[in-house]
């Protein structure tokens, strides 16, 4: 007898439908065929056991399997469930009348239990298009796919239940999340608030967020580059639900989406170890996984002591985050995975972190701190649009016991520059905020009266700051100017950006 039963293979952050075609003869053997992996051909010995385990009958027959369209790669164990239900429809175990109205994915225990799998909501958004009534997956997955409005979402234990979904004798309801409940005010786990002090930076990362600029900080150790850098999400504005769902859908592919949870709620904020491979940041593998950049999407990228990532792997980032996508190609693929997001690195400003600190005396040679800042390429720090020195904590800081601004505080104003910057690009669909800028936005939207261009030619020539540093200093000046709520960029706005090109200028490291 031959059965159809679906299920989905993952093709980046996306999924393709894929049909489990089940024929059972005369004979005794077991095939599998349709371009599986390892993975999904030791699946005979899982589904037997399960089967078995839970009284049903395996036939030992001849079973042959297909799964279709036969030159894309299945790889997981997510198919134990469809091939076992399959199998049971087959043998007239299971009334396969409603096989065709879901798609069915899950990984089994010997005993027939589900354990979760990778990829579910990107597996529900594709049973929705292709016009399916459901999605029947593991319990703990369920909430995860429940979140695709028009599509039933069964969370089922075990082969048990889902074969009562499909006789029509179950008790077993779909999932339903509550989107306003879901999409509640998020606590943060941190907040400006605790910062004492480092009003300087912490204007200079409310900059970054109201534009979507890049922003590296340079101190010593000890100054709070780290602490400062893990609050910059909560002032960030919220998840739009489109963000949400691409973001939840890269973290459900990397299998990151915790147990029972549905969408991701919060800005990432990703802070990968130096020690990182080029694969692991930007994505890859014999078949492609996102990377670092890609798990922060919507969100921060905080890379720590820059400077001591390798050459390599920081080079292969400037492509992503320039066209705020990566693509990774392999012999067999090519993958396309979401890269759109805000860079915060922090380093020390030498080999012994003590250039330029107030107190303490710099012990690096002659030449060893320029040498140090060169481990960075010119093209990445193009990239790069706001340099901040960050220096220790004054005594009279640290023990007030005053609190700082909220980042909730932050956050509303610039929410408040986001929404100028919507507006005016409106009719640019790919640009989003200042940070985005081409050529063409910046001679548009950055225009300078004669005391602008004045003061900017005299910081140009007094401070020695390069030909990269100017479009840089133009896009944040635009941002300044959208949290001061101006129309036009007045000198004062212009003066701040400039203050925030240290690295720029030529007798830094000198």
């Amino acid at each position: 007898m031959l059965v159809k039963t679906f299920g989905c293979a993952l093709f980046g952050i996306d999924a393709i439908t894929v049909t489990i075609e089940v024929n059972i003869d005369r004979g005794i053997n077991f095939y599998l065929v349709g371009l599986p992996d390892n993975a999904v051909k030791e699946s005979q010995q899982r589904i037997e056991a399960a089967i078995t385990n839970l009284g049903y009958y395996y036939p030992h027959k001849r079973i042959v399997i297909n799964m279709a369209p036969a030159d894309i790669r299945k790889e997981g164990s997510a198919y134990d469930l469809p091939i076992a239900i399959g199998i049971l429809a087959a043998a007239e175990q299971v009334n396969n009348d409603l096989l065709d109205q879901f798609i069915i994915m899950g990984e089994l225990s010997l005993d027939g239990a589900l354990k979760p799998i990778k990829g579910t909501l990107p597996i529900a958004i594709k049973a929705k298009q292709e016009g399916f009534r459901g999605l029947i997956a593991p319990k703990a997955n369920a909430r995860e796919a429940a979140v695709v409005e028009g599509l039933e979402v069964y969370g089922v234990d075990n082969i048990h239940e889902v074969v009562s979904i499909l006789n029509g004798d179950n008790e077993i309801q779909p999932v339903v999340v509550d989107e306003a409940d879901s999409w509640q005010e998020v606590a943060y786990e941190f907040d400006f608030s605790d910062v004492k002090g480092q009003e300087n930076i912490k204007r200079a990362l409310e900059i970054a967020a109201a534009g979507g600029h890049n922003v590296i900080l340079i101190g010593p150790p000890g100054s709070g580059k780290t602490m400062l850098a893990k609050r910059m999400p909560t002032i960030l504005p919220p998840l739009t639900m489109s963000e949400a769902l691409e973001t939840t859908k890269i973290h459900s592919v990397a299998g990151l989406v915790g147990r029972n949870a549905s969408l991701v709620r919060t800005r990432p904020f990703r802070s990968p170890h130096h020690t990182i491979s080029d694969a692991g940041l930007v994505g890859g593998g014999t078949y492609p996984q996102p990377g670092e950049i890609s798990l922060a999407h919507n969100g921060v990228l905080f890379l720590d002591e820059l400077p001591e990532f390798k050459r390599t792997v920081l080079e292969v980032m400037r492509q992503p985050m320039e066209d705020r996508i990566v693509t990774i190609s392999r012999a067999k693929m090519t993958v396309d995975f979401p890269a759109n997001f805000m860079m915060v690195a922090a380093m020390n400003p030498c080999p012994c972190g003590y250039y330029n600190h107030p107190d303490k005396d710099c012990s690096c040679k002659p030449g060893m701190v320029q040498q140090y800042l060169n481990r960075i390429s010119g093209p990445l720090m193009d990239r790069i649009d706001l340099h901040v020195e960050v220096v220790p904590v004054a005594y009279k800081d640290l023990s007030s016991k005053s609190s700082g601004e909220p980042s909730s505080a932050v956050r509303e104003r610039v929410i408040k520059a986001r929404k100028i910057q919507e507006e005016r690009y409106a009719d640019f669909p790919t640009i989003h905020a200042n940070a985005q800028m081409n050529t063409q936005l910046i001679q548009k939207y950055c225009d300078l009266d004669d005391a602008c261009r004045a003061l900017l030619k005299n910081a140009m020539n007094r401070l020695g700051l390069s030909a990269r540093a100017y479009d840089r200093i133009l896009k944040v000046s635009r941002t300044i100017a959208d949290l001061d709520g101006s129309e036009n960029i007045r000198p004062d706005h212009l003066a701040e950006a400039i203050n925030y090109r240290s690295l720029d200028r030529d007798n830094w490291g000198s």
